[in-house]
């Protein structure tokens, strides 16, 4: 006589415990935060961007390419240089962000965060936290760099607390357009190049360091409404440092703190959802 045991039903699946709306958000992007950190910090090499390079570019800038600028209504140069060199760095340091996200796109980690429980834009939210506490990170450099050399801000403490918030502001935005040209490109050597292409211009082409009035007529016009040249001519302003563009009648420089403001407003009203988009659209190929 043969006996049939039935088997046991099975356990149904054990699901992590769900965690409210907003304070999920919160932890997944700081677990995400924290990831890039800590890649940073395995590898510090990663940071030589925004480590090594501004202090290059600082006493190259000052000492070899400043010799021969005189400034409109005079002044120092290294007054003047600091807020440019704090411009260039941040602005060539955020393809940090795109490299970072092609690379994660093309090692398969993306498609391990897939398959847990997480807000999925907190890949890119992260990503670009870590980004701005980098570009911190670069700022002091500069400034610190600055001041060994000589660079006195002559604004109160609150213009300069307000010049570097500005910078931040600016990269925190622009990083959020890397990460469209992250998501987009096919593999970081790639992202890498495209991003060189268009950000130096963006740096160069602009009152950084040199003052804008003796450009030709055409690139003097680009180089006044460039937005590098609004968040540059802020932060002198509130670092009460020689700004030669005051005297330019383009209301971005009449203006500077507004134009930085606003700029940083348009670059993450556009970049910020057209990042999300692509990368839904990357993620579920």
């Amino acid at each position: 006589m043969t006996v049939t045991t039935a088997a046991p039903p099975a356990a149904p699946a054990v699901r992590p415990p769900a965690i409210g709306g907003l304070a999920r958000r919160f932890s997944d992007v700081a677990t995400l935060t924290g990831r890039n950190l800590v890649h940073i910090a395995r590898e510090p090499l990663q940071l030589s961007d925004v480590t090594v390079q501004p202090v290059l570019f600082t006493l190259l800038f000052v000492y070899v390419f400043g010799a021969g600028v005189v400034l409109p209504g005079g002044g120092s140069y290294k007054n003047f240089a600091i807020s440019g060199l704090l411009a260039l760095n941040l602005t060539t340091s955020s393809m940090g962000t795109a490299v970072g996200l092609s690379n994660d796109l093309n090692s398969g980690v993306i498609d391990r965060f897939r398959t847990l429980p997480m807000w999925r834009p907190s890949v890119l939210v992260g990503r670009s936290i870590a980004d701005v506490l980098t570009a911190a990170v670069c700022a002091a450099i500069v400034a610190l760099t600055g001041l060994a050399i000589g660079w006195r801000p002559g604004g109160s403490a609150a213009g300069i607390a307000g010049g570097f918030a500005v910078f931040l502001l600016f990269s925190y935005a622009l990083s959020w357009g890397c990460a469209c040209l992250g998501i987009v490109s096919k593999g970081p050597e790639s992202a890498q190049g495209i991003g060189l292409v268009i950000l130096f211009p963006l740096a160069i082409v602009s009152n950084a360091l040199v003052p804008t009035q003796h450009m030709p007529a055409a690139l003097r016009f680009i180089a006044n409404w460039n937005p590098v040249s609004a968040v540059t001519a802020a932060s002198r302003h509130l670092f009460g440092s020689p700004n030669p563009s005051a005297s330019i009648n383009a209301w971005p420089m009449q203006h500077p703190v507004a134009a930085s403001l606003l700029w940083s407003l348009v670059l993450l009203v556009i970049f910020a959802p057209l990042a999300s988009l692509l990368y839904r659209r990357r993620a579920s190929d």
